[in-house]
């Protein structure tokens, strides 16, 4: 392998790695030539080889520019459509058709029953069983959403924080009864509690019995599933709940180095752990400002890994990503307007250099994607990366004059989003101050993840309900503006005439409850009661220790206890949650 020496210009050191790669055959055998045919290269760069160091080179330090030298000439990004729906039995035929018209992984959707931790024959989860994403009761739920889908073979994101350990462990064995090595697994869970009591809302317990089953995730995954990501910190949840592109910057990677904080409390080496932390991010409309967000986004995280947490390899200071395109942007108005905005956003993202991309439907605003709008979503992103030229060269944007302000413009509202939160939790600290961020992450070392500086102010900015205040005054200007007419949507304040028809769109039948709950009732029925009993109380009994909790959640699972079961026997012992009222 071609080595770099530090003497190098930046354009030696890149040219270096990207041949390195091509060597060794991580460069895709494919035509990287416009569409007339001219010849371009792989990256571009000052003539002189320097760029200022907030800038860099494709695959280098801060990764303002990209994780690697070859952009998306060694591979394109993962084309993962989120989907999810009635039974398990539905949504296992949508997967097979995503993969089937050339989908790259899977993210599954769960209804809201499951989403909360309750089972379909719940009186709560009345009218919603499998109308906002697949109703899973347990592990014999899990077999069939991914019947005939090779585990081993394909990435799996689930979407689901509040009890998302207990559906991890449905997967796990699920995928146990097909028969795979549960080491190879690789895929992402989003486990992201912060950004639930920030924007979504969907938590099962207070904070802390969240974070300790979190915690307990993040040392099984690093230590038996290696691949596997434990943690997708989201902040595409709170960009829709309202939030500017600086302020879902800036909550979003504060709650990653919250995490980071949990992983080192727990005594985890930040260089083996951190590369299981993945993140979520909105793509809105304004071009521009999304690029220079998740440009912003890769220099942000890999100096507060290397200068303030310790990390010291390349992997463990990355920023990887998933992106989906803004729901909160369709318009039921004029609907077929949303193939285009859907498309400016998918192009942002890429552009920006997502590692997996969910491009929205265009009937998403009315209900669950129908087959064909699912179809045109996916068809999307594949125009984009055969037909546009985008792969062709890594950052093609960086050095613009605009993306550049942008960029560091967005990287400096965010550090002052730092420094408010730092400040919650009674630091004074600037987010300059490396070197006494650091000293503050030495004196913590052993101690619980809430003494920890920025934890604590994410703790304090929760329970002061000052994150859901500064989202809901940004969404508040945003609408003013709407109404005023400074802020333009086409379809709703201009340009309202058309000639769009009403769109045929998926109903989920009331018969998917029904069967759902018929065929719940009957697995209880079949299952051994006593085993079922014994192996949740089990689980509750290591709870009250300092014992990893998956391994006796597992039992449960593997006797068919049920996700409500598990949850209210959690419920029962650590209480629920409610957020305390404001006015």
């Amino acid at each position: 392998m071609t080595q770099t020496t530090p003497d190098q210009s930046g354009a030696a050191r890149w040219q270096a790695r990207y041949d390195a790669a091509q060597s060794t055959g991580r460069v895709r055998d494919a035509d990287f030539t416009t569409l007339s045919g001219m010849e371009v290269d792989p990256a571009y760069g000052p003539t002189d080889g320097e760029a200022p160091e907030r800038i860099g080179w494709p695959g280098e330090y801060p990764f303002t520019r990209g994780l690697y030298p070859t952009g998306y000439r060694g591979r394109t990004w993962t084309i993962r459509q989120f989907a999810g729906f009635g039974n398990a039995v539905q949504t296992n035929e949508r997967y097979k058709m995503i993969l089937e018209r050339g989908g790259g992984g899977l993210s599954v959707a769960f209804d809201m029953p499951t989403l909360m931790g309750r089972d379909s024959d719940d009186p709560m989860a009345l009218g919603e069983v499998g109308h906002c994403g697949v109703a899973i009761d347990s592990a014999a739920d899990m077999e069939v959403l991914f019947n005939e889908l090779p585990l081993e073979q394909i990435t799996t994101s689930m979407t689901i924080s509040g009890p998302a350990v207990p559906v991890f462990c449905m997967y796990l064995v699920a995928a146990e009864r097909q028969g795979v090595d549960l080491g190879v697994l690789n895929g992402t869970l989003q486990t992201d509690i912060f950004k639930e009591y920030i924007a979504q809302k969907e938590w099962l317990f207070a904070p802390e019995p969240h974070l300790r089953l979190i915690g307990d995730l993040m040392e099984y995954c690093a230590e038996k599933i290696p691949d596997y990501k434990p943690l997708s910190v989201s902040g595409y949840h709170i960009r829709e709940a309202g939030s500017t592109a600086a302020q879902e910057l800036a909550f979003t990677l504060a709650d990653g180095f919250g995490y980071v904080e949990l992983g080192l409390s727990r005594g985890l080496d930040i260089d083996t752990f951190a590369p299981g932390l993945s993140f979520f991010f909105d793509s809105h409309l304004d071009f521009f400002e999304e690029i220079a967000k998740f440009r912003a986004a890769r220099r942000i995280w890999a100096r507060w890994l290397r200068d303030v947490y310790g990390a010291k390899t390349d992997k463990a200071q990355w920023l990887r990503f998933h992106t989906q395109t803004a729901g909160v942007s369709l318009t039921a108005q004029q609907p077929y307007n949303n193939v285009v905005r859907t498309a400016v956003e998918a192009l942002a993202a890429v552009l920006g250099g997502t590692n997996s991309l969910h491009t929205n439907a265009l009937d998403e605003t009315l209900a669950l994607p129908s087959e064909q709008a699912a179809e045109i979503a996916l068809r999307t992103q594949q125009v984009i990366m055969e037909e546009t030229g985008v792969v062709n060269v890594a950052d093609p944007l960086g050095g613009s004059w605009y993306v550049e302000a942008l960029t560091d413009k967005i990287e400096a509202e965010a550090e002052a989003i730092f420094e408010r939160i730092l400040a919650m939790g009674g630091s004074d600290l600037t987010t300059q101050d490396t070197e006494g961020l650091a000293s503050l992450v030495a004196e913590n070392t052993g101690k619980t993840g809430n003494e920890w500086p920025m934890t604590r102010g994410i703790l304090r900015g929760i329970e002061e309900g000052w994150f859901m205040s500064e989202i809901a005054e940004a969404a508040f200007q945003y609408q003013v503006a709407l109404e005023k007419g400074d802020k333009k949507v086409v379809g709703v304040n201009c340009h309202t005439a058309s000639v769009t028809h009403e769109l045929e769109i998926l109903r989920v039948s009331h018969e998917v409850e029904t069967e759902q709950v018929a065929a719940l009732a009957t697995r209880k029925a079949a299952r051994d009661e006593d085993a079922v009993r014994a192996a949740v109380a089990h689980m509750v009994e290591v709870a009250r220790t300092d014992d990893n909790m998956l391994p006796a959640m597992l039992d449960a699972v593997r006797a068919e206890a049920t996700l409500g079961e598990i949850c209210n026997a959690l419920r029962d012992e650590w209480g629920i949650y409610r957020e305390p009222a404001r006015f």
